[in-house]
């Protein structure tokens, strides 16, 4: 949701540099904002603090953060596309849920003003990050939010006696490096769509973004675990990312003017 529906990365960055600014410390800087996105709050803030070295107590620094948050969360809105994407896919009769890592809280802040957006996707089909269904440690870039996000939606089709949808059949749209691996891992494909300096930040190393392999998997041990489970389905593992160049995952920079005919979807 962050930095794919709304502007809230920019927000976050915003935040974060008050505080850093106030302590003397550098501007967030995207190699290290590249590794917050998409991940749980207490991970990400592990990372954040390692690098930021503050010399406040963190629980002053979470004061801080979450009053600038209430802030400016109100004033977030949708990205280029969003609200045509969403709607032409509602009306196209696709079945929509959301997974993002925002807890119930943020969430909140972020979208209570934006009703008529979020309105698409039905409360049984949100999935936030403090969802007590998802384990501990199995935020992104683990898969478990979006197989629970295709549960919510097959869970409805079974008590209507409807078929389910299966993993090869869903389309993940993520701005993240680590939700990208999710959406792998997931064994479902992928639309990448980045902040323009996330993606100036891993130029040279798209393929293996799209491949969810950029963080620190390697082809040879992917390719070693789908043989031996022998996974069928275009070799799209379970719980592992894909392969270079693979064909499951696409970059697209903006979602203006979606090509909904690609993946299959009649507008």
């Amino acid at each position: 949701m962050d930095g794919l529906l709304l502007d809230t990365e920019d927000i976050y960055t915003l935040c974060n540099n008050v505080i850093l600014r106030e302590c003397n410390r550098p501007d967030l800087p995207w190699n290290i904002k590249a590794q917050l996105q998409g991940r749980p709050g207490p991970e990400a803030g592990e990372i954040f603090h390692a690098w930021a070295q503050l010399p406040i107590p963190r629980a002053e620094y979470i004061r801080k953060n979450t009053e600038l948050q209430r802030k400016h969360f109100p004033s977030a809105q949708p990205l280029p596309g969003i609200p045509d994407l969403l709607k032409t896919l509602n009306e196209s009769g696709v079945h929509l849920a959301l997974a993002t890592s925002s807890h119930a809280a943020n969430f909140k802040l972020k979208t209570s003003h934006l009703q008529s957006l979020f309105r698409t996707f039905p409360d049984h089909q949100k999935v936030l990050g403090d969802d007590a269904r998802i384990p501990p440690g199995k935020g992104k870039p683990a898969p478990d939010i979006y197989l629970l996000a295709l549960e919510t939606i097959n869970s409805g089709l079974r008590k209507k006696g409807k078929k389910e949808i299966k993993r090869e059949e869903c389309l993940v749209f993520e701005d993240s490096v680590p939700g990208v691996e999710a959406g792998r891992r997931a064994g479902m494909r992928v639309v990448w769509c980045p902040h323009p300096q996330l993606l100036k930040e891993y130029k040279g190393r798209e393929k293996e973004v799209l491949a969810g392999l950029a963080n620190g998997a390697r082809d040879v041990q992917v390719k070693e675990v789908m043989e031996e489970a022998a996974v069928g389905g275009e070799g799209k593992g379970r719980g592992w990312p894909g392969r270079r160049d693979d064909g499951w995952a696409e970059l697209i920079p903006s979602l203006e003017g979606f090509q909904y005919s690609r993946y299959g979807i009649r507008k």
